[in-house]
Order: C-alpha cells, then structure tokens, then sequence
C-alpha cells in the first residue's frame, strides 16, 4: 500500500512548529567563534546530527532531525569542509550543508609553470600522492579526454587563482583548470588566429614561448612580433626556453652544448624550423593576446637585460653588439654580487 502523503497544510504547520521549537532551544552558550567540522562522504544524517552536537553547534539532536526531515535537508548534506559561527541557527547552518559551501583555500597556478610543476602544486589538494597526479596529467591522450589540442594537458590549465575544498579530487581541479583555458577562446579570437594563419594549438605553442621570454607584460606584443616575423621568413625561433624544455631542466645559463645535446629534440628551436609540437609552459591571458596581436615590428633578435627588459635589434651584427652590452651588464651584475658576498 502506498503510504498516504500529509495534506499541504499539516506539512506546511509540521514546519512551522519545528521552525519554532528550532528557534525555542538554545544550543547553551554559543559564542560567534568561527567552528571546524568535517562531514564524511557517505554520512548519515544522524552521523552529521553527532557531528554537530560533538561541536555544540546543535543542542537538541532530536528536535534538530525532525526540522531537518521536515525541511527535506536530512538527504542533501554535502560532505566536505566547514566552518560556521558557532552561534549559527539551525536554518542557517543547514543552508550552508545543503548548499555545499565549504571551506576553501586558493590554488595559485603561476603563468608559465610546466606541467610538472603545476601537478605538485595540485597534489595537496587531490589529496593524492605527487607520483599518481603527475602519472595521470602526463597521461598518453589525455588531451582527448578533456578536448583540448594537445599533445597532452601541457599549456591548457589556465593559470590563475582558484580555490577549492581540500580533497575536491583531480578530476574537479583539471575541469577548472582546462575550462578557464577555454573561456579565453571567445569566437572573436578564433577569427583572429584564423586571420593570421594559426591554429588555436599553435597560439598556445608561440605564447608559451612568449611567456617564457618575458619578465615585464608590456614587451610581450614585441616578443611575439619577433617570434611572428622569424616565422614568416622562415628563421628558426632560437628560443633559449624551449631548449630548456627539452633539456628537462632549467640551467641557468644555456651552453652551446646544451643546444648540441639535444639537437634532435622536437622542442629545440635552434635544430628545427617553425614551432614545436606543442606548448613548454602554461601562458596567461597577456601571453596569448600578444600572439594574437603582436606588434608591427621590424625586428628579428631580441636579448635580455639584468632588469628585465631585453633590447630589440633588426640585423645581426646589431644583436651581437646587443649580446656584447648585455653581457656586460650581467657581469657587472656578478661582479657587485661578488664583492657584496
């Protein structure tokens, strides 16, 4: 037999009496001091009653379930992380467990950082040992799991700030990441890459190169106006951070042997022509805009400064006097560390 439904009205009064017999028992001496608490997956509403009395934040378990069942919350608590007043009324805690809002901490993904690096940040909050994260990232066709370009995840997990519940699993933290990535690809920009001839992979590849060679923003649309210019006339990139990429670490100085090395690496821009196969990093927002508008110059050679600028040179013989100023810079540099130490 089908159990017989209350009339609207006695729900509507069971409710209102609960309400005010809620509102009637006071949990004793509850101050405004933020409480921590934790609620399993897999809880039971009577397991989460406990908890909550266990924290004096609830004082009438009894009473505190017949208001939750007759609210129709007793079966959509959230698990996770939470931290509410301890003066909460029972409605307002409730709230906040049915609606999921848990404690977070911000995840800061930095523009440029590498899969790997980016995977032993993740690791504390997956809750998952740093090995598993960085296996299941690097993971062959990963790409097309999560519908991105490829080859891998390399360059698709927007960096940013985030914030997430401890233990939200890596699957939730990925889908955050790679959807930041693809909000930025509004159609206008996908015109503008069309325009200039480049795939929406080889966008995120030049950025990422961009990202690496850049300290300062504002030079960026310069970088990539280089960077464009030695495509075009087909010049090899000769960007030092892809050798690094290839070479599996960063050095802090790039040795011709280094280049020599790895001379057959697909991501060494000094051996091959055009872009690699793929990001070396994850670019930001500024990042991808200089490759999409990159400034009109004549440049083609470009070397970096101790402060962070680099001087833009059109002929070679203007980049090696180029290299020769900077070189001195950096060695004075070396000589007041020298003499500080």
């Amino acid at each position: 037999m089908t159990p017989r439904r209350a009339p609207p009205a006695l729900h509507l009064f069971a409710v209102a009496l609960a309400s005010t017999l809620a509102a009637g028992c006071s949990d004793g001496e509850a101050t405004s001091e933020l409480v921590e608490f934790t609620i399993p997956a897999g809880a039971t509403f009577a397991e989460v009653t406990d908890t909550l009395v266990a924290r004096n934040l609830v004082g009438r378990p009894l009473i505190f379930r017949t208001y939750a069942r007759l609210r129709g919350d007793d079966r959509e608590v959230r698990a996770g992380s939470y931290e509410v007043p301890g003066d909460a009324g029972w409605g307002a805690l409730l709230d906040q467990l049915v609606a999921g809002r848990m404690v977070t901490f911000p995840l800061t993904i930095p523009e440029g950082f590498t899969l790997r690096q980016i995977a032993a940040r993740i690791t504390a909050f997956a809750e998952l040992d740093s090995i598993q994260v960085e296996a299941e990232l690097l993971e062959t066709g990963v790409e097309e799991e999560w519908e991105v370009p490829g080859p891998g995840l390399e360059g698709y997990l927007f960096p940013d700030t985030y914030f997430f519940a401890p233990g939200v699993g890596l699957e939730s933290i990925v889908g955050t990441l790679v959807e930041a990535y693809r909000s930025f690809w509004t159609p206008e920009r996908r015109v503008a890459a069309e325009a200039r001839g480049l795939s929406e992979r080889e966008v995120a590849t030049l950025a990422s190169i961009v990202q690496a060679e850049a300290v300062l923003d504002a030079e960026m649309p310069m970088i990539s106006g280089v960077f464009h210019n030695r495509l075009r006339l087909g010049i090899p990139l000769q960007a030092d951070p892809t050798v690094q990429y290839a070479l599996g670490e960063r050095r802090s100085r790039l040795l011709y042997a280094d280049i020599d090395s790895v001379a057959d690496h697909p991501y060494n821009t000094y051996a091959q022509a055009g872009l690699p196969p793929g990001p070396i990093g994850a670019p930001g927002r500024a990042a991808l805009e200089a490759v999409l508008n990159p400034a009109d110059v004549p440049y083609l050679y470009f070397v970096a400064r101790p402060d962070g600028t680099h001087i833009f040179s059109s002929t070679l013989d203007q980049h090696n006097n180029a290299r020769i100023q900077a070189r001195r810079e950096w060695d004075e540099i070396e000589l007041r560390d020298e003499e500080g130490s």
